[in-house]
């Protein structure tokens, strides 16, 4: 009579067994120890004497009516965008990787990196207000990024395009 494979040897007696027979074998959840006291302190209401009626309006039945919209919170989702957005953008493909850049900022808004990739798409694609918009966004959101200095020199070519653009008063004088 043969073993099967891996059955020749007795199972290791010095093994800590798995982790769910303790818990079964102590009969109660290793949680138990760790509540937290949620109550407020006991000079709560004389250190902040508006809270109550904070909190009442936050409880009301018609704190739900001021929300307008609910927007979803995925930085992961995002930084996928920017990546995808990317792939467009060395593609030459400026309206795909624009479209994935504007969904970063749906789940999350106040991404700097989406930002400056939208104004480099937007300045790809001759909408130099936009561009400039999102280039102004991103040095409000990271002043002193490491794409900063890029955003600024953007922010400059874009001005000096914009004076290009505009006829000198003499020249509308003249007409």
């Amino acid at each position: 009579m043969t073993a099967a494979i891996g059955q020749d040897s007795p199972p290791q007696s010095n093994q800590a067994p798995p982790r769910s027979d303790r818990d079964k074998e102590a009969g109660e959840s290793s949680s138990r120890d760790s509540r937290i006291d949620l109550s407020p302190p006991k000079d709560d209401a004389k250190n902040h004497p508006n809270s109550a009626a904070s909190l009442a309006d936050a409880e009301g039945d018609d704190a739900s009516a001021d929300i307008q919209e609910f927007h979803p919170w995925d930085p992961h989702k995002a930084m996928k965008d920017i990546e995808v957005g990317d792939f467009y953008f060395k593609r030459k493909n400026y309206r795909a990787a624009l479209d994935r850049y504007r969904e970063a900022l749906v789940y999350k808004p106040n991404d700097a990196l989406a930002n400056f990739h939208m104004a480099q798409c937007l300045e790809k694609m001759d909408k130099p207000d936009e561009a400039r918009t999102h280039y102004e966004e991103y040095l409000k959101i990271t002043p002193h990024g490491p794409l900063a200095e890029e955003a600024k020199a953007a922010l400059e070519k874009l001005k000096q395009g914009e004076n290009k653009n505009q006829p000198s008063q003499k020249a509308q004088l003249k007409h």
